[in-house]
């Protein structure tokens, strides 16, 4: 069963028509074209909570990640600091590992096109669950997106609604 969440901020500016069932994904974000389109993330760097992970979590990790509806891979590519959870107080810079308890920053980088925000400007799309071995391993919070510079394909139902026209 395949869920779909849509947020309409203005309907009159927002909504189109003409766009079929078939052309929406697991994971797929609808947004304004015109102002701050959804784009797919190179990396993002976020702060990540370890819950219940058996041993130390390395740069090079890669368990899945679920944030809004997508359920992508995502290796962590980056363990830029681990932090007090508590206070947000940086511990330790660039640390070996991680573990249950710790909080850290990482830059994440998505093994598949991935369309997340800051939690700051979209708070569904900028928090996820970490999942490994069918358990929830982490938590994280999206501080910030470096964004893939390459333009979203529009669907055949979308093309026809607007005309052809971007």
């Amino acid at each position: 069963s395949t869920s779909v969440e849509v947020s309409i901020k203005e309907p009159s500016k927002n909504s189109r028509k003409n766009v079929s069932v078939k052309d929406i994904k697991r994971g797929n974000v609808a947004g304004d074209s015109k102002n701050d389109p959804p784009k797919g993330a190179e990396n993002f760097t976020a702060q990540v909570i370890i819950l219940n992970h058996p041993g130390q979590i390395q740069q090079g990790y890669a368990p899945v990640l679920d944030c809004h509806t997508a359920h992508i891979a995502c290796k962590f590519k980056e363990l830029i600091e681990k932090i007090d959870r508590r206070s947000g107080k940086k511990l330790e810079d660039h640390p070996k590992f991680v573990k249950s308890g710790d909080a850290a920053i990482i830059v994440l980088h998505p093994q598949k096109p991935m369309c997340v925000e800051a939690f700051s400007q979209y708070p569904p799309l900028g928090r996820f669950a970490v999942r490994d071995m069918r358990n929830t391993v982490a938590v994280g919070v999206i501080k910030s997106v470096v964004k893939k510079e390459v333009a979203g394909k529009e669907t055949k139902s979308a093309k026809k609604a607007t005309g052809g026209k971007k």
